[in-house]
């Protein structure tokens, strides 16, 4: 693929495959994030009646808090799916790796919408619950750094940002698509059907769902870094080596940068609604109603966090998003608890202007820290270990806190103390790694100076994506 060079920065037209690969991706992660929220959805509302029914018969808070925790669960096991991955991303294509994840969580989510429950299998129905709920976690460790690779390395260099906010978007879309679809069955559904068997639609739809990704990702050509990296015959064969060797830095941080968007994330996703249910007595419809909101406003300032970041710059996004988080954590919750549908809502919309503008620009900020030949792997796992310290057990954490306190501001305690390790780490990162080349410059040098013969080959296959 290559792009058209132009005069100016500003005239660059998106080419054909520029939109294929945009769509693949913004669809992937829509479907990826819908069948992982889906999940987060259920443990909301009917996943501790229905698997941990007799944990719940003593402690009523019990069940609820083991359902958050199969929640977290499958985050520990992420890193094992960006390791592998990201391994196999480096060595054979950024591509292949997609539409394996999307198969991947798309047949386990639709395995736990046919699972029987606790009062039919006993204990092997939160087993075999789990065992699913891993095999997601592994499928979503290896899907968001694909997507984003995708995106940025296909993009202009002044639009990084821009085309890195599209498997971002995957995010709030997918919490649009499962609250809307949990919204529509709790309208239509009496809550003894619901809870019977109206659960189940959202889980088995996916399987159409993934046929749909499926298609779309398959019309994607391989992105043009690892286009270029096979040219070097010598390419390592292990970079997962490397990446640890050279680059551990770089995963520390981009962990850690993630944390407190993941963690605030997860209280949109699923917490909220959970709260104001269960807690403040709202009606389960106006919770979701709220919860749609805030998937439109996190959408939206996502879409502008990655666009403005090729302005403002990805760092200084960053930090202002992150200044929101941390000012607005614990105000929002005398909002949350007049439990008035307009002030619930406005105060997850407020909380998601910090949420977008620290998770748009993430794409490309992360693509830039890292070298090519280990990008993939850098940027999976760095993704994976952020979110198990920042939304893997958020909301079991935020049930915690509010069991033992009462108090539901200590909860955006939590969030805030995690916003200021967040903001911390991103101002960390050297600014100007902005717009730098993430091709492979010093491969093909390399590679040239031990294969002169080579050359035609390479003049075959220039750097593309950047000189505009």
């Amino acid at each position: 693929m290559t792009h058209t060079a132009s005069t100016s920065e500003g005239s660059h037209t998106t080419t054909r495959e520029e939109r294929k690969v945009l769509a693949g991706t913004l669809v992937g992660t829509t479907i990826e994030w819908y069948d992982f929220f889906i999940y987060a959805q259920a443990a909301a509302f009917v996943l501790a009646a229905q698997f941990f029914a007799p944990l719940g018969e003593d402690n009523a808070g019990l069940a609820q808090v083991i359902a958050w925790a199969s929640l977290g669960i499958s985050f520990l096991f992420r890193p094992l799916g960006a390791i592998l991955a990201g391994h196999l991303g480096d060595k054979y294509g950024r591509k292949i790796v997609l539409v394996m994840t999307l198969v991947g969580m798309g047949a386990a989510t639709m395995l736990i919408g046919l699972l029987p429950t606790y009062a039919a299998i006993g204990v092997w129905a939160p087993i075999l619950l789990i065992f699913l709920r891993i095999m997601q976690g592994i499928s979503a460790g290896g899907e968001w750094g694909g997507a984003a690779l995708m995106s940025v390395e296909h993009a202009p260099r002044h639009k990084r940002g821009l085309f890195g906010a599209f498997p971002q978007i995957g995010v709030p879309l997918g919490v649009l698509l499962a609250t809307g679809f949990m919204f529509a069955l709790t309208s239509t559904l009496t809550p003894e059907q619901f809870e019977s068997w109206g659960w189940r639609i959202p889980f088995l739809s996916s399987a159409l769902l993934i046929v749909v990704g499926h298609l779309i990702r398959r019309s994607v050509d391989e992105s043009p870094v690892f286009k270029e990296m096979q040219l070097r015959k010598k390419e390592s064969s292990a970079p997962l080596g490397q990446l640890f060797k050279h680059n551990k830095r770089e995963v520390s941080l981009a962990a850690l940068i993630f944390v407190a968007n993941n963690a605030a994330g997860y209280l949109v996703i699923a917490f909220f609604a959970s709260y104001g249910a269960k807690t403040l007595g709202m009606e389960r419809s106006e919770t979701l109603i709220a919860t749609l909101v805030g998937g439109v406003g996190w959408l939206v300032f996502t879409m502008f966090g990655g666009w403005i970041s090729d302005s403002w710059g990805r760092v200084r996004t960053f930090q202002i998003g992150y200044a929101v988080i941390i000012v607005w954590a614990v105000p929002m919750w005398w909002l949350l608890d007049t439990a008035s549908l307009p002030l619930f809502a406005l105060a997850i919309v407020v909380l998601t202007i910090g949420l977008g503008l620290s998770y748009g620009p993430q794409s490309a900020l992360y693509a830039e820290m890292f070298p090519a030949r280990v990008r993939y792997s850098g940027v999976s796992i760095g993704y994976a270990f952020g979110s198990i310290l920042g939304g893997a057990f958020a909301p079991l954490i935020a049930q915690l806190l509010l069991n033992e306190t009462g108090l539901s501001w200590t909860i955006g305690a939590y969030i805030a103390a995690l916003g200021v390790v967040s903001f911390v780490a991103v101002s960390m990162v050297s600014k100007k790694l902005q717009g730098s080349d993430l091709h492979v410059k010093e491969v093909r040098e390399e590679y040239l100076s031990s294969h002169p013969a080579a050359a035609d080959d390479m003049q075959a296959a220039p750097i593309t994506g950047n000189k505009h």
